[in-house]
């Protein structure tokens, strides 16, 4: 063993340096890490340097001789099944070298739980494209919800999307179709939300200010178009990142979104249309992780297509995704 000077790529800019480490020597503990630079064995371009260090593409780590642990052999990659490895590649509106995003089907779990074993993050394998790396989820959305999900195809990619998100640089846009139309015809839901019980079962409430465990949320909403007083196309926009916020945020308008019965209760059925869901995480922008803004849109479900044409809303194309 001796010592060596290891390159940080592209893909590590930004990431702590304990957690290099934890890549690239995942037997070392936290503590022995923390020894090694306090005695000035680890360092960065030749500095001392913390275990908290931010990493930038181009520094040198000198690593001291660290003893190899016993590895068990990897695992072998999942095999995804024929049906749904077409299932998946059917899913993808645009793919780089850093991104993939998806245009997931309602009724797809994102990922498993009690009693599902059919799952988006089960079929990721099938999209490693010869990748050392298996594709990661940025955000979720729900099982009955539709549209676009975000997927990074490296771990620094992975952590570049988790910072855009955390800092509010991601516009999400989604389309619902709403029983009754809101008013006044468009403007911003500030409502502080909270969960009640836990597991699969739970629910997120509308709560008071100030409430213990009531979490601040924010949804913006505009009224695309209206049939009658009786059902809504609503474009949303969350500025908040909360469990169901839009559902919640929906029917506290008192305008709950159709076919959500957990949420808007009988309210939300209207004879002649389909009981799902008519939620639909509709587009993106985003930080691409390798400069510009990525601009993506999903095309709408069967069920919420047919309800519009009903309603005689006019979506239009979808627009090809983009980036600037």
């Amino acid at each position: 063993m001796s010592v060596v000077t290891i390159p940080v790529t592209e893909d590590e800019a930004d990431i702590r340096l304990d957690r290099w480490f934890r890549r690239h020597y995942p037997h070392l503990t936290q503590g022995a890490l923390q020894k090694l630079c306090r005695t000035g064995q680890v360092r960065v371009d030749g500095k001392r340097a913390e275990p908290s260090t931010r990493l930038l593409p181009g520094q040198a780590v000198r690593v001291p001789p660290i003893p190899q642990a016993n590895k068990p052999a990897p695992a072998p990659a999942p095999v995804v099944s024929e049906r749904d490895a077409r299932e998946i590649e059917a899913m993808v509106v645009y793919r780089d070298e850093q991104v993939i995003v998806l245009n997931k089907p309602a009724g797809l779990p994102v990922q498993g739980g009690p009693g599902i074993t059919r799952h988006v993050d089960g079929m990721l394998d099938a999209l490693r494209d010869g990748s050392e790396h298996r594709p990661r989820l940025v955000h979720r959305i729900d099982r009955d919800t539709s549209g676009l999900l975000l997927l990074a195809r490296t771990p620094g990619v992975a952590g570049k999307l988790a910072a855009a998100f955390r800092g509010r640089d991601v516009r999400k846009t989604y389309w619902a179709v709403v029983v009754g139309r809101p008013s006044p015809a468009e403007g911003v839901i500030d409502m502080p939300l909270a969960k009640l019980g836990a597991g699969p079962g739970s629910l997120t409430v509308a709560a008071e200010r100030g409430e213990e465990d009531a979490a601040h949320a924010l949804t913006e909403y505009v009224v695309r178009d209206a049939a009658g007083r009786k059902l809504s196309w609503l474009e949303l926009s969350p500025l908040t990142g909360r469990m169901h916020q839009l559902r919640v945020h929906c029917e506290a308008l008192g305008t709950p979104i159709l076919g959500d019965p957990k949420y808007g209760g009988k309210t939300s059925h209207v004879e002649g249309f389909p009981d799902r869901l008519h939620l639909h995480a509709r587009a993106l922008e985003l930080p691409h992780p390798a400069g510009g803004r990525l601009v993506v849109a999903a095309a709408l479900p069967p069920h919420i297509q047919d309800t519009f044409r009903s309603l005689g809303f006019e979506a239009g194309s979808t627009p090809k995704p983009k980036r600037s």
